[in-house]
């Protein structure tokens, strides 16, 4: 088959269209002839030589894709070959093939294509377990999202609204913020003119937002603590402003608030599947119905993906870029 490879890490042009072994699935997991897979940030820090694939996992980026089901594993129950899926994977989605565990696949939503269903797995995932799972963001709540323009941030806007939140965004610039509305988002910030504590605090009387999906990190640290309601729960998911910040534990414990901190890629199976699961339950009827749908700002070829890189690295995309074999 073909793989995206990367022979030294650097920047986008790194990325070389290369023939490769063919994949096997292994107990538990199955063999997935892939139409289409979606970028993340996280595939620009693997490319750059900072962030490893999990030991065992393909050393090819893509952390999911969807396609067709060519061939089964051992032990695998309740999937049959020609099944179109997409699928959460710890690595190897760019790629004319990829094995994965069957607990990690979802069925393609009615009414949706292989190209568009590849931009689902990470953000529904990411999303659902951070928001609800973990911070347990309830109805009629108030949820910030950085980077609302994201993959993430678009679904994270369509999901808090479908459960009766009120979402408050960020993002650079006023096309983008008016992405975010057509979406839902009911408080935009422009955060190159805006402070967004200020902001959150002006439109909620002063309360705060309830939660905070974050995905600066260090850079964002205090502020986002000032921005907490009392009993508010901070959930950082990406670390674009660094990975060390100080932070007055006073203010965090006056407010009653948790901070948490959870990633996708390595956690185990099990985890995995689990989250994967709840996407199922909650996430996929709703698409089903058309209350959420997955923005996807351009499809590019997978030989491609080096202008890909470019595109996500500069910020100039609303929701995914996907790369279709």
């Amino acid at each position: 088959m073909r793989a995206i490879t990367i022979p030294e890490p650097g920047g986008p042009e790194a990325l070389v269209w290369a023939d490769v072994p063919d994949p096997q699935p292994a107990e538990g997991e199955v063999l997935i002839e892939v139409a289409a897979s979606a970028v993340n940030r996280a595939d620009l820090l693997q490319r750059q030589g900072f962030y490893d694939p999990p030991p065992g996992s393909s050393p090819y980026p893509g952390l999911e894709c969807a396609g067709r089901i060519s061939a089964l594993g051992p032990g695998v129950h309740g999937w049959a070959v020609g099944d179109e899926v997409c699928a959460l994977l710890a690595g190897g989605g760019y790629a004319e093939k990829v094995a994965v565990p069957a607990g990690q696949l979802l069925p393609v939503p009615a009414g949706l294509d292989l190209v568009t269903a590849a931009a689902l797995p990470e953000v529904t995932c990411t999303v659902w377990s951070n928001v609800f799972m973990i911070a347990h963001l309830r109805p009629g709540e108030t949820l910030l999202v950085h980077g609302g323009a994201s993959g993430i941030g678009t679904m994270a806007i369509q999901l808090a609204k479908a459960v009766g939140a009120r979402v408050a965004v960020t993002a650079g610039g006023p096309e983008k913020l008016a992405r975010c509305a057509e979406l839902g988002a009911d408080i935009l910030i422009d955060y190159r003119e805006q402070d967004f504590v200020q902001e959150i605090r002006k439109a909620t009387d002063g309360a705060g937002a309830d939660v905070i999906l974050d995905i600066i990190g260090a850079k964002y640290l205090q502020r986002n603590v000032k921005a907490l309601a009392v009993s508010g729960r901070l959930a950082v998911i990406g670390l674009q402003g660094g990975v060390k910040a100080e932070l007055n534990l006073a203010a965090l414990m006056a407010k009653r608030a948790a901070i948490t901190g959870a990633g996708l890629r390595a956690r185990p199976l099990n985890e995995k599947a689990a989250i994967v699961a709840a996407v199922r339950e909650h996430v996929w009827p709703l698409i089903g119905n058309g209350q959420v749908r997955p923005i996807v700002d351009r499809t590019l070829p997978m030989a491609e993906a080096a202008e890909a890189h470019r595109v996500v690295d500069a910020s100039a995309h609303v929701g995914k870029v996907v790369l279709t074999v």
